[in-house]
């Protein structure tokens, strides 16, 4: 009777285990530690699109950890590398605002997040040399308010600055912006603003920017329950929702965050920057990842510019890291 129920066990075993066909399918086991990180350094150092983008440094790690990394190319760029991380700003201004409202954010300040407020005409590089936030709202036609664009997503930073001016940040000068900011994401990130833009006006290293995204990861900070969350359509081919995107396939826009859930995505977090700075949360919000590198675009660029080719390598290195298998 003992032989006949071990029988009838493995029978039922392998019936729940068979595909749709019959067949029962391959285990295949999770990858070892020493072939993902493998896999990401030889991907990092021989991709086309790594090799591209050469002097950068990367990193993977998870909430307490740094897992894999490297400096590329001539070895210039290192993890305390201070580096100007343009549109990287925003997804530190979203958890700033998030944290600040202890997680409960009203209507207005939704929109403003998710880049649905109809504040469309702010200038890319407006704001250098101003000292305050409030400046920086007044050059040029950075403040002007487009009622047709409004309730729909166009990515620029005034949507960002004009949340900041109306909720009492106007008056806060590029040295208080620092402290300001500390006191929501913790004194122990290190960052200046080169202007005060709240959507472009970081400078900060790869070792900051990865304490903050451990803290996301680690649920310090209010922000990791919404990553992804309420994510609005970017790409006005795909949706009348949409204005301008700088982004050229269907990701989504989160707060302060993009969700590259194209197609071809694989529903990562991120928030590259004009110059290249690019830092992800993966979708099972496990791992983070940061290409860190300082490249002016040809002929200027939008708002990504760099940041683009930057996504491309870093792609390739998170899932490479992911299978074990380089790529």
């Amino acid at each position: 009777m003992r032989h006949f129920a071990v029988i009838l066990t493995v029978f039922v075993f392998l019936l729940c285990s068979c595909k749709g066909d019959g067949t029962v399918p391959e285990f295949v086991s999770e990858p070892s530690e020493e072939s993902k990180v493998s896999a990401a350094v030889t991907t990092a150092s021989s991709n086309p699109n790594c090799t591209a983008i050469v002097p950068f440094y990367w990193e993977i790690g998870n909430a307490t950890s740094v897992l894999a990394s490297g400096s590329a190319g001539n070895g210039t760029v290192t993890r305390t590398t201070n580096m100007p991380i343009a549109s990287a700003t925003k997804w530190l201004f979203g958890a700033y605002v998030i944290q600040r409202m202890n997680g409960t954010l009203d209507n207005t300040t939704e929109k403003h997040l998710r880049m649905l407020a109809g504040y469309t005409s702010f200038g890319n590089l407006s704001c250098i040399g101003t000292n305050t936030v409030q400046e920086c709202a007044n050059v040029g036609a950075n403040s002007q308010y487009t009622a047709a664009n409004d309730n729909k997503f166009f990515y620029g930073g005034g949507h960002f600055q004009k949340w900041a001016v109306d909720n009492a940040m106007g008056t806060l000068t590029r040295a208080q912006l620092r402290t300001e900011f500390q006191t929501q994401l913790g004194a122990d990130i290190e960052l200046t603003f080169g202007s005060p833009q709240l959507a472009g006006g970081v400078n900060t290293n790869a070792a900051n920017y990865a304490r903050f995204l451990q803290k996301v990861l680690g649920n310090q900070l209010l922000i990791r329950t919404y990553l992804g969350a309420n994510s609005t359509c970017t790409l006005s081919a795909v949706c009348p929702s949409a204005v301008s995107s700088p982004v050229p396939v269907a990701w989504h826009y989160s707060y302060g965050h993009w969700v590259e859930d194209d197609e071809s995505g694989d529903g990562s977090f991120s928030s590259a920057g004009l110059f290249g700075f690019y830092p992800w949360i993966n979708a099972s919000k496990t791992l983070y990842g940061i290409i860190s590198r300082n490249e002016v675009p040809a002929g200027g660029g939008n708002e990504i510019g760099s940041g683009w080719a930057s996504y491309l390598c870093g792609r390739e290195i998170r899932q490479a890291y992911e299978t074990g298998v380089a790529r």
